[in-house]
């Protein structure tokens, strides 16, 4: 049976189930005490996408060039569909994205939350926390010293 998912929800997990990395994935995925059998709607394909960008962020769209995306579509038993878009060409991640977004849907969604996506955002965290770090140490601060002169 599937659950009710709000779409903010789910386009976050997918957000990190897509970025993350495929090693770190696999490690996680492989955590899980079972996964379900599933059916392959769409097996996985490598295909790509355009991607734009803006000007300042705010200024007209503009395509800034081509990237390689795979993609899967599954369903299990329970009927939960999952999709899966990862950035290259693994196929196996992107199945492992669909088959772990599709368990979001399910019973198992506590399960994969604790194993797999809090993970997941732990390791973004630090990666963020880090990379803030290495820019505040070339930070430079300009200050005016007073001279008696004036």
């Amino acid at each position: 049976m599937t659950q009710e998912i709000s779409p903010e929800a789910r386009k976050a997990w997918m957000s990190l189930l897509a970025t993350a990395p495929e090693a770190r994935l696999a490690a996680l995925f492989d955590t899980l005490d079972q996964t379900p059998d599933h059916e392959t709607l769409r097996a996985p394909e490598v295909g790509g996408v355009m991607v734009r960008g803006r000007a300042g962020g705010t200024g007209a769209p503009f395509n800034l060039g081509e990237m390689t995306v795979t993609r899967c579509t599954l369903k299990l038993a329970s009927g939960a569909v999952g999709h899966g878009y990862v950035q290259g060409r693994s196929k196996g991640q992107a199945e492992r994205a669909a088959k772990l977004d599709a368990m979001m849907q399910t019973e198992a969604a506590a399960e994969v939350e604790a194993k797999v996506l809090s993970p997941l955002r732990a390791d973004r965290e630090a990666e963020r926390t880090a990379r803030a770090a290495k820019a505040a140490a070339t930070k430079v601060d300009f200050f005016t010293m007073v001279r008696g002169e004036d």
